[in-house]
């Protein structure tokens, strides 16, 4: 098991990044959580199988079709055995 800190960039809020995200997650079989931070960018945290996790990260970088990704700063830490996926605030 693995874990991603992932802070996305570019115009990936109003374009339904996070419900996209969180959709391709559970179909993964990634845990963790999704959110809209002030600063316009999108903060998540994936969790699972390493293979599965570097596929979701790999998404990420292109996002759903109205997203427009100009980077992804993506952070290694130590996994929590989360159980399930969620979309926050």
């Amino acid at each position: 098991m693995v874990r991603r800190h992932l802070v996305v960039d570019g115009s990936v809020q109003g374009v339904g990044y996070r419900w996209s995200l969180a959709r391709e997650a559970r179909r993964l079989g990634v845990h963790g959580w999704v959110r809209n931070r002030a600063d316009g960018t999108v903060e998540a945290v994936l969790e699972g199988a390493a293979d599965a996790v570097e596929a979701l990260v790999a998404w990420c970088r292109t996002g759903p079709g109205g997203a427009v990704v100009s980077g992804v700063d993506v952070t290694v830490e130590e996994p929590e055995a989360l159980t399930r996926f969620e979309i926050r605030g």
